[in-house]
């Protein structure tokens, strides 16, 4: 990539003001120096044939902005430990572009390599079989089996069995049959064009919201890679969308079971990106039954009156990422019981296990055990709860009871251990650094992890459980030189000058019916420069987040340490509500939207403001999501406080947004609280409008002056873009000082590369032009 030509503009904007085009080519690429830092997304770990040392496969992503896409890439390492003090990773000289690549997922032993190609039409899904050194099979599955393998982090499951033969995936069920219309008869046509016919769109389907626009139902399917030979999974039935699949341990025998998770679909289907309040289980189905002949083992289908489809999870309402123990006997998963109970989108999890039933019929289990149990409200500094968004395929240590994972706590991301027989849990990344720090893989009994900070880029830990007496449990961890987060000479100095604390924030006017989780301090990260110029403090961002049951975490940001060091200070702040403090805590906010996070944001630029950290004519604000409501909120109830805001995505009507939102229920739960989930319903009546219009930011559009920037994805199903387009309208009907950016093909998240690096450009812009 030409860094002197991506990032600028051939022609500037008349928009962009006072604001030079010096500055604004700059800026743009010191933002692409940013932009260009490289993303592990997942790591794999493989024992070396001689049985000494390990070898690391890491996938990798970096934005492509001329192409407006991510290269994914892999690079590999050997590993090599000599002793407790010492740990080598001998790197490949260059890391290897994966184009076209969907998803790749290795076999077991390392010895296989699947590779998932999807179509961008209706063409068949490729899925490629590599061994060491060549591409060994490559299988073309037409639309009429199933549509693209899902790859989405969600509903996505790709599981080799153990042998090796046969793999499990998700994949979009076949495309329904559409109707035919012609004009006319007509004779020895070659083709429909020549027939003078078309293809009709038929009924419409529900699909899952936002990320999902367009695809058809999830569903189980099995590939012999032998033979090719593709069937779906019977037994399931078409009201169950399916996701997260594993093979179960082996049977005695000539069959084998698949667990996976269900979400029932046989009514209205309602977001599920980000969505963990959608009620789903555990099932195992028997699988197809295979006997070898020859060399080849051949599927056979199994009646599915003779073997249903059982409900592992039924006394529970939640239950997913499923793991098998080593040893096959316990079967552990996450549950979001809270986020189902109390209509919330997110909280806090739970982590559970099951005896499995080997070689003997399986049922219903009525034992489901709580390994962590859902904590209301934490002690001080002590373990707040489980906030996990994902689990490692291999989660296991060499005892076959102790889990790693990676939590939320407070906020941060910290690494923690779990004796899934015992319950014992330990805080094993380090602590006294308040950086995030995320596990990749396991190597044997050693952890490959990341930790970062909001001005630290992201570097590669070893850690190992320290042996002896009187460790109790603890670990050491060794830094690891890596090429992979190497950034520029302009970068490392701009953040050399960067310093960020974790605040605890006392909670303003304690009221006495608040539950002790609530009336415990929230947290902000507060990043600042390390040198005062004449005294005077930086410009200050308050950053705030979605959900509003999401999180901000002390991990490096690319787009945020841009904004750090162009001049800002960011004060970015997990209100009362947010994830990692509490179940008390986080449900003391539904129902209390646009009041008690608005004065927990108020509260915290106070308490900077009261600390000499921030001028309090200096004061923007910017936010996405919920975030962009807060911000919204925010410039309308306090209208002297901030004199520049950006919003992505905002929710600014909710009396709008409940008619056109994937997730009209998130609509009634944050406004009403926890009565909203009875309340729910597709026709709103006029009290309902009435009562989302008051909970709104658009309510208080009178009282606004401050200058805003709108940041809009126009694909966007879960805020459609009707919401911030029709506040902005308001603004500038009013006479603030507005302007829009629309992107036409981004979603809610907005992180095309080219969008993102947009967004972020004008943002900084935007601010700068109203800083003193």
């Amino acid at each position: 990539m030409d860094g002197s030509k991506a990032g600028t503009p051939k022609e500037m904007s008349s928009e962009l003001d006072t604001t030079t085009e010096e500055e604004y080519a700059s800026q743009s690429k010191l933002l692409q120096e940013f932009v260009n830092i490289s993303t592990i997304d997942k790591a794999w770990t493989f024992k070396l044939g001689n049985g000494i040392g390990t070898q690391a496969m890491l996938s990798i992503s970096q934005p492509n902005l001329l192409a407006n896409k991510k290269r994914k890439l892999i690079l590999s390492t050997d590993i090599s430990k000599e002793n407790n003090n010492s740990v080598t990773f001998k790197w490949a000289p260059f890391p290897v572009e994966i184009t076209g690549a969907s998803t790749i997922v290795p076999s077991p032993s390392g010895s296989k390599l699947l590779v998932v190609r999807n179509p961008e039409n209706e063409s068949p899904t490729h899925l490629e079989i590599w061994s060491q050194s060549q591409l060994e099979k490559e299988f073309h599955i037409p639309q009429t089996v199933h549509g693209s393998v899902y790859v989405d982090g969600w509903f996505e499951g790709i599981s080799w069995n153990l042998d090796e033969t046969l793999i499990a995936y998700v994949a979009e069920e076949p495309s329904s049959p559409k109707p035919t219309f012609s004009l006319g008869y007509q004779k020895d046509c070659s083709s429909d064009k020549d027939c003078g016919s078309w293809k009709g769109q038929g009924d419409w389907e529900e699909d899952w919201g936002e990320t999902y626009a367009g695809k058809r139902q999830p569903s189980l399917f099995l590939i012999n890679i032998d033979s090719g030979e593709v069937q779906t999974v019977k037994g399931i039935p078409k009201s169950l969308s399916v996701g997260q699949v594993v093979w179960a341990p082996s049977t005695e025998g000539s069959y084998q079971y698949l667990v996976f998770v269900g979400w029932p679909s046989d009514s209205r289907k309602l977001g599920i990106k980000y969505c963990y309040h959608r009620p789903c289980s555990l099932y195992a189905v028997r699988t197809f039954l295979y006997k070898s002949e020859g060399t080849e083992l051949e599927l056979k289908e199994s009646s599915c009156e003779d073997f249903p489809v059982v409900n592992l999870t039924q006394s529970i309402n939640s239950a997913f990422f499923p793991r098998f123990s080593p040893d096959g006997k316990v079967l552990v998963f996450l549950s979001a019981k809270c986020s189902v109970d109390s209509g919330v989108h997110c909280a806090t999890n739970s982590l559970h296990r099951v005896d499995w039933a080997v070689n003997r019929k399986l049922s219903t289990s009525k034992n489901i055990v709580d390994v962590i149990p859902v904590v209301q409200c934490a002690k001080d500094d002590c373990f707040p709860g489980l906030y996990c968004s994902n689990i490692l395929s291999n989660p296991w240590l060499s005892d076959g009871c102790t889990m790693i994972l990676s939590s939320t706590w407070g906020s941060s991301e910290v690494i923690i251990s779990v004796n899934v027989l015992s319950g014992e849990l330990l805080r094993i990344s380090r602590t006294e650094s308040n950086f995030s720090w995320n596990v990749l893989t396991l190597d044997g009994d050693n952890i490959i992890a990341v930790s970062s900070s909001p001005v630290d880029i992201p570097q590669i830990k070893y850690g190992y459980l320290v042996e002896g007496a009187n460790t109790n449990g603890s670990w050491n961890w060794l830094n690891v030189s890596s090429p992979i987060f190497r950034c520029s000479e302009k970068v490392q100095s701009a953040l050399s000058s960067l310093k960020f604390s974790i605040m605890k924030i006392p909670v303003k006017d304690v009221s006495a019916n608040l539950t002790e989780g609530a009336k415990k301090p929230f947290e902000a990260i507060f990043v600042s420069s390390n040198f005062k110029k004449d005294g005077a403090c930086d410009p200050l961002i308050a950053v705030l987040h979605g959900g509003p049951h999401s999180v901000s975490l002390s991990n490096f940001s690319k787009s945020l340490a841009f904004l750090s060091s162009i001049g800002f200070s960011l004060l970015i702040i997990n209100y009362r509500g947010s994830l990692g403090f509490g179940e008390e805590a986080l449900q003391s906010l539904p129902g209390k939207v646009g009041s008690q996070d608005v004065n927990d944001v108020l509260t915290a630029i106070d308490h900077v403001i009261d600390m000499g950290l921030a001028s309090s004519s200096n004061i923007t604000v910017l936010g996405g999501s919920h975030g962009g409501f807060l911000t919204s909120h925010l410039i309308g109830q306090a209208p002297d406080k901030f004199v520049a805001a950006a919003v992505r995505n905002p929710v600014c009507n909710l009396a709008l947004m409940v008619g056109t939102t994937d997730i009209p229920d998130w609509c009634y739960v944050e406004s009403y609280g926890s009565k909203g989930i009875d309340s729910f319903t597709e026709s709103p009546s006029a009290e309902h409008l009435t009562h989302f219009y008051n909970k709104s930011p658009i309510s208080h559009i009178s009282k606004v002056k401050t200058p805003t920037l709108f940041l809009l994805g126009a694909q966007d199903l879960r805020v459609p873009v009707s919401n911030g387009l029709q506040y902005a309208r308001a603004l500038k009907e009013k006479g603030v000082e507005t302007k829009v950016i629309v992107f036409p093909k981004d979603i809610h998240a907005i992180e095309r590369p080219q969008s993102d690096f947009e967004s972020f450009l004008n943002i900084g812009l935007w601010f700068k032009k109203y800083c003193k």
